[in-house]
């Protein structure tokens, strides 16, 4: 099992009616400005355990568990829906760092809801760092009946069980499929992931702690001309991390390609580029180091 270096603390918090799950890894103090981790979709906070203990510096971490996410509940909810996870950050804010500016980190879907809110709130970040977070395939008017179809058709097919989540009969058959989805994760790693990512069941079945309701499309389409005007307030350095592995081209198949990407990153007016060699889609897994440094060399610049 994976030796923890960095012991984190389990608080929840009152947002917007629900009750959020935080890891906190350190203490406030007036010299720190506040770390804030965001972890991406069917993901939990407690990922960022290899990162944070890779850390040279003493920080102030925060890092929530999104709603429906590892031991946030979602309130029952059927559809999850973008502008919630920029409200919920902005409660999140007023809670741990009313009046001082944050230093931000997102992975993944983390990546893009932190990109939004630098776009909309740019007053509330210092700094931000992006993980893999490449936004989606731009749209197009004429596919809005259709998706809404879509949508309406797989809320039906939760409520009539079709997206139950699948068992596992152990937190090892958890560390398994972990270690398949990515082959770089050790066995110690993947072993005390297990433990946050899922858990046991009445039934004695392993569960991965994502509600089912995640896995349906959004109603709305992903418009990247709205998109593009935010990104283009974001009045804060950027940095944009990409993994030597280019996962975009396994997932949309040249729907959104890399080079796409990096057109829209044209938009940010003060963004910089880095890359983590030997890493796949899940680099604070992959390289916890080579990030971890990474992200101090970057937050600690004027």
């Amino acid at each position: 099992m994976y030796p923890i270096k960095r012991m984190p603390r389990s608080e929840f918090t009152p947002i917007r009616n629900l009750n959020y799950h935080v890891q906190v890894w350190g203490e406030p103090a007036p010299d720190k400005t506040p770390m804030v981790l965001l972890h991406g979709w069917m993901d939990v906070a407690a990922s960022f355990q290899f990162m944070v203990d890779a850390l040279s510096h003493d920080h102030y971490v925060i890092a929530p568990d999104w709603r429906g996410f590892g031991q946030t509940a979602s309130g029952g909810a059927d559809s999850f829906w973008f502008p919630d996870y920029l409200a919920d950050l902005d409660g999140l804010l007023d809670h741990y760092a009313q009046g001082e500016k944050v230093n931000l980190v997102g992975h993944s879907m983390g990546g893009n809801v932190a990109m939004i809110y630098a776009g909309v709130r740019p007053e509330r970040i210092r700094r931000l760092v992006n993980l893999e977070g490449f936004g989606m395939p731009a749209t197009q008017p004429s596919e809005a009946p259709g998706r809404f179809a879509h949508w309406m058709d797989e809320v039906k097919a939760l409520h009539q069980g079709e997206k139950a989540p699948r068992g596992y009969d152990s937190a090892a058959g958890v560390a398994q499929r972990l270690m398949k989805n990515n082959p770089r994760l050790g066995a110690d790693k993947a072993h005390w992931l297990a433990q946050h990512w899922a858990q046991e069941g009445a039934d004695g079945q392993w569960r991965i702690l994502g509600e089912a309701a995640h896995k349906i499309v959004n109603a709305q389409l992903y418009r990247l001309d709205e998109v593009l005007e935010i990104y283009k307030r974001i009045s804060l350095p950027v940095l944009m991390v990409e993994a030597s592995d280019d996962s975009m081209a396994a997932w949309w198949k040249g729907k959104h390609t890399l080079a796409q990407h990096h057109e829209r990153m044209r938009f940010v007016p003060q963004v910089e580029m880095a890359r983590i060699d030997d890493a796949g889609h899940m680099l604070h897994h992959d390289q916890p180091a080579q990030l971890a440094a990474l992200i101090e060399r970057f937050f600690a610049a004027d």
